[in-house]
């Protein structure tokens, strides 16, 4: 393990050590929580800006808005199958609302 050697202010010093003390650990133990959460949470921002450009790219692509047209249409019966099996439906089955009049009373 290397070690870091930082110079923290006064005050984020003390709020340190009672941060520290509150969670029952040392200084070096939360702060290396801190960094490996922090280091997670900017992988996963930098993760996200890539798939939203991507996504932004792809929208602006006339065939590609075409393809995922035809695939969303292809899986929509599928999905509608599967939302009947989560609900307790056999699917196709009709909606109790729809063979029951109203729902509301």
């Amino acid at each position: 393990m290397s070690i870091l050697s930082i110079r923290l202010p006064d005050e984020l010093d003390r709020q340190l050590q009672e941060e520290a003390r509150r969670a029952e650990k040392t200084r070096s133990e939360l702060v290396r929580d801190i960094v490996a959460e922090y280091l997670v949470k900017q992988e996963k921002a930098r993760f996200m800006a890539e798939l939203v450009a991507a996504a932004k790219a792809m929208a602006n692509d006339p065939e590609a808005v075409a393809e995922s047209l035809e695939i969303a249409e292809d899986f929509f019966p599928l999905d509608n199958e599967a939302l009947d099996i989560a609900e307790g439906r056999k699917p196709g089955e009709p909606w109790p609302e729809e063979t029951e009049g109203k729902w509301w009373k």
